[in-house]
């Protein structure tokens, strides 16, 4: 499986700074007029651009033979991957409209977009902990970074290419590990997970991480913005610039925490891990005026990804389930009416009398039904080991 690792270089001048903005900006200037040959040509592979784009990039854009190379690729690996969006319909509620404007003009890469460096014009010294890389006024060599111990632990398995990235004037690398696959365990039952807004998520053991603290976060942060936005000011304007990625860490650093939280619990019980399939949710979800902003910050997809990636490091299995009814169905008696539920948090079956957190309920349902998707053999199973 590929992990990423991110690491934070620290430029020792503000020349090696200036070098390596003004690197990415000629790079996805040179991108641009790459993805404008490759729309109006039709010329999407690989190897028919780079033969019409190659020598203009490296005289037009200063660029040198391996980084023109690296910014040909780009381009035609985000055709490939918009071309999979439209096909799979990943383009969100207005989905025929943004197909439309997709396939009418080139896509376009803003001037401090990521950019791809190969081994060729980058290279790593972990020992010392710095880096060596291409830019436009040169190869700066001898660039300190810094990172976890986790992240440095990852980058000796480092191949291929990373990324570099500008944020907020900072730059960073972030390399793709490929770590391997452990063996899958065969699981005594699953451990249902149910996500939602007011409690983030629930598991069929009755444990709850509620979402109290978070949401009220995002709503602090809401606040904040639309009061210096009002404002109008230049000191404002700052104040929103430096506060801009705050919420998404926080909310990062939450899903991380309880996805650690659910692998360690289903690893420890030897059970597997049920999640359910919400792909799609907000656009068959309609939400009354004064809950959109929570509904459409909820940030399950990320919190599913972060579980499904660490359960498979952990060699613990996953599967994805049907929702439908989750929230209806009692647990005991499978008795399905939408009466059933009372409210938000209270569940009573009308037909056995079963009363419990509606949430815990819906876990319970969600795990069932996990482990009858495993025993029927409806997902594709690794090598399986028994423990």
């Amino acid at each position: 499986m590929k992990i990423v690792a991110q690491v934070k270089l620290l430029p020792a001048s503000a020349h090696d700074a200036d070098a390596l903005a003004a690197t990415l900006r000629a790079c996805n200037r040179a991108a641009n007029h790459a993805s404008s040959v490759a729309f109006i040509k039709g010329l999407k592979r690989r190897n028919l651009l780079q033969q019409e784009v190659y020598f203009a990039l490296k005289a037009d854009y200063d660029l040198g033979a391996q980084p023109a190379v690296r910014v040909v690729k780009k381009v035609c690996d985000a055709y490939a991957t918009l071309k999979g969006n439209i096909k799979a319909g990943n383009l969100g509620r207005e989905g025929s409209k943004r197909r439309v404007r997709a396939e009418s003009k080139p896509i376009v890469f803003r001037e401090d977009a990521a950019q791809p460096f190969d081994d060729r014009i980058l290279t790593w010294n972990l020992d010392a902990g710095t880096v060596s890389i291409w830019t436009v006024a040169g190869r700066i060599k001898h660039i300190p970074f810094v990172c976890s111990e986790q992240a440095m632990e990852l980058l000796v398995s480092r191949k291929g290419e990373s990324d570099l990235v500008m944020r907020d004037g900072r730059f960073f690398l972030i390399a793709t590990v490929d770590v391997p696959d452990p063996e899958v365990f065969e699981p005594c039952g699953f451990l249902g997970v149910d996500l939602g807004v007011v409690n983030i998520a629930t598991t069929s053991d009755g444990e709850i991480m509620a979402g109290r603290g978070l949401n009220g976060y995002r709503q602090r942060h809401r606040d904040l913005r639309q009061k210096l936005q009002k404002k109008r000011t230049k000191s404002a304007k700052r104040v929103l610039k430096r506060v801009r990625r705050r919420e998404a860490r926080h909310a990062a650093n939450t899903n991380h925490i309880i996805a650690k939280q659910l692998v360690a619990t289903a690893e420890r019980t030897s059970r597997g891990i049920a999640l359910e399939d919400l792909s799609g949710i907000r656009q068959r979800v309609t939400a009354k005026k004064d809950q959109r902003a929570r509904l459409h910050s909820w940030a399950f997809a990320q919190l599913g990804a972060f579980v499904e990636y660490k359960a498979r490091r952990a060699g613990v299995p996953v599967v994805f389930v049907d929702p439908r009814n989750t929230s209806r169905q009692c647990s005991e008696c499978w008795h399905t009416h939408r009466t059933n539920r009372v409210t938000q948090a209270r569940f009573v079956c009308r037909s056995c009398g079963t009363v419990m957190h509606a949430d815990h309920n819906g876990s319970r349902n969600i795990a069932h039904r996990g482990d009858a998707v495993w025993k029927r053999g409806a997902v594709n199973r690794p090598r399986v080991s028994t423990r």
